[in-house]
């Protein structure tokens, strides 16, 4: 199955629920949809199952539904209309014995099914006629082939199953997966196999093996376009086609260059990288060595020799060196598909990623995305263990409160492997968490692994969020955080923004408000505050949000004591406007934001 299909595995009850989890790790991207009230730890849920399954075939993500095939069938059939435009549908047996395509065989669905069936260890239950006679799908042909002119495939592929003659050119690739056919020397029809830039015809078939490497250089801050460009105009003069490029590869020096991101990014390859000293090793099958290249980087070469690095001994280049302004670019062609995976070094990730208070409802898509899509996780183990699921088949890094730095020290080393990686911190990772640890490393250390480290930052539900949802809406107006803990930031400086905070008026957050070591904070903390608000300030203690055991008390100011929190409880103390009251058997605390000044504002206008 491709890399670039995210299915949505879906499960209808506790049933399939099993299956639809084994799926969703084995399948690349891959997501568990579940209905509400029937499936659990679910990362999308729905409430109606004919429209969610409509909303995802509309959005074009494949769907992959363990239930009966009817189901998927009649929330579907009123949507059917051009089968080129339709996302693939697979049905799998709840018990997990079969995985039928439905819809979109040769756009990914046989595929995708065969993906299930070996995931399950059970049978894939294809077809369409060329793969059941011919074994294989001129449409839709194995990983890193690409099909030039689909509209010839379907009388090419009527001519082979009629017996009828079909030439066959082979300019490129092994073509050895074409073997269940009987091909003429001499045709009407025809299918060619080339790394050429041909665009083929009615009566020609081009199928496209990705068998180039793209070997380019630049220097520091070359424009995008401009390596764009140059590589554009290489494949042209050289008569290459841009669908037969397997990889960008260069200098790992250069694996942070955005113009090398951007270079892939358009071709739709992954880039990869090596070092000067794979690189050296090409020097006696290079067509420009350069002593001045050698005394900058350590090689003699840096784009013809990364193009001929991917494309492997037996590869040659058929684009030598070509220069522009600030960047230079090369090809090489291998003698078989170029498998980019198992090449050099992929530029490194570093998702840091707040998982909200660890269930699955409070965990945004995007985090669980860039959870799927890492190949290792770091974190506090209690965080990882949250993850349930999601944590499956990848590498786990789990490490002990107050391991803080060395959590992050060890996810950036493993992003400047080339590894995807997300760093997982509870609640959102840029308050009080390991984002802000993240990047005083990158800044104070300047290493230069770790700066060619691509690190995103992926937001969650914080505490103080969760807490003021829970409680109503306590946040409502001008609110502060503040963290307890004098580990590392001194009582005085505390005790400053505690007052500064009381003067404002502010709401307050109150983190880390009570550990075994520290008791006394809190009740200092609630001293300050009662000299600037009355007694009966509510103050909402939130224990566990969002977890097993949770916990929501409000009590007034004066009456909180250290006996009230521990280091997972999230304090938050109104301000003087804050209120609460009761209504629909519980109490509610919200803070006004102005809009009953604003309507007597209104008001005495009008009158006036």
């Amino acid at each position: 199955m491709s890399a670039e299909l995210k299915p949505a595995v879906v499960a209808l009850g506790p049933a399939g629920a099993d299956i639809a989890r084994r799926l969703v790790t084995a399948l690349p991207g891959a997501q568990l949809h579940g209905l509400r009230g029937r499936v659990t730890d679910a990362d999308v849920g729905f409430d109606r199952t004919a429209g969610h399954l409509q909303s995802l075939f509309t959005a074009g993500t494949p769907i992959v539904g363990v239930c009966a095939a009817g189901i998927l069938i009649r929330a579907l059939a009123p949507l059917l209309a051009d089968k080129h435009d339709e996302p693939p549908v697979v049905a799998v047996a709840a018990d997990g014995s079969t995985a039928v395509p439905l819809l979109g065989g040769h756009h990914g669905a046989n595929a995708l099914a065969r993906a299930a069936a070996q995931a399950l260890g059970s049978t894939a239950a294809i077809t369409t006629a060329g793969d059941t006679r011919l074994g294989f799908a001129l449409d839709e042909p194995p990983p890193g082939w690409c099909v030039r002119n689909p509209d010839a495939a379907k009388a090419v592929s009527a001519a082979l199953l009629a017996g009828e003659p079909v030439a066959l050119a082979v300019e490129a690739g092994d073509a050895g997966w074409l073997r269940g056919a009987r091909f003429a020397h001499d045709a009407a029809l025809g299918v060619r196999l080339t790394a050429r830039d041909v665009a083929g015809s009615a009566q020609e078939l081009v199928l496209h093996p990705a068998v180039l490497a793209l070997g380019v250089g630049c220097e520091r801050g070359a424009e995008p376009a401009e390596l764009i460009d140059l590589a554009r105009a290489t494949l042209a003069r050289h008569e290459l086609a841009a669908q037969a490029i397997a990889c960008v590869v260069s200098l790992d020096l250069k694996a942070d260059e955005p113009a090398l991101d951007a270079l892939a990014l358009d071709l739709g390859v992954p880039a990869r990288f090596f070092d000067a000293a794979t690189l050296e090793a090409e020097t006696p099958r290079l067509a420009n060595p350069s002593d001045a290249v050698f005394a900058a980087v350590g090689c003699h070469g840096v784009a013809e020799a990364a193009a001929l690095a991917a494309a492997g001994p037996d590869g040659a280049l058929v684009a030598p060196k070509t220069r522009s302004p600030r960047a230079t670019c090369a090809v090489a062609e291998a003698p078989a598909v170029i498998d980019a995976d198992s090449l050099g070094r992929a530029r490194g990730r570093l998702a840091i990623v707040g998982i909200g208070p660890g269930g699955d409802a409070w965990r945004s898509p995007e985090a669980s995305a860039a959870i799927t899509a890492a190949s290792d996780l770091v974190g506090y183990g209690l965080y990882l263990d949250l993850l349930g699921p999601l944590a499956a088949g990848k590498a786990r890094h789990a490490f002990a409160l107050g391991d803080e730095e060395t959590r992050a020290r060890a996810a950036l080393d493993l992003a400047a492997e080339g590894r995807d990686v997300a760093l997982v911190s509870s609640g959102d990772a840029g308050i009080y968490a390991m984002a802000a640890l993240v990047f005083e490393l990158l800044a104070r250390e300047d290493r230069g692994e770790w700066n060619r480290v691509a690190v995103t930052v992926v937001p969650g539900i914080s505490a103080l969020q969760a807490a003021a949802a829970r409680a109503g809406a306590p946040l409502g107006h001008d609110f502060c955080a503040i963290s307890l803990s004098d580990l590392l930031t001194p009582w005085p400086a505390i005790e400053a923004r505690l007052k500064a905070a009381a003067a404002g008026d502010f709401v307050v957050a109150l983190y880390n408000p009570v550990s075994g070591r520290r008791r006394e904070g809190l009740a200092r903390a609630r001293d300050i505050l009662l000299e600037r608000r009355p007694a009966e300030t509510p103050v909402v203690l939130a224990r566990n949000l969002g977890r097993e055991h949770e916990e929501l008390r409000t009590v007034p100011l004066a009456e909180l004591a250290a006996d009230d929190a521990d280091m997972v409880t999230l304090v938050i103390v109104g301000s003087s406007a804050t209120r609460r009251f009761h209504a629909g058997a519980r109490d509610w605390v919200y803070t006004p934001r102005g809009y009953a000044a604003k309507r007597e504002r209104i008001r005495r206008t009008r009158r006036d």
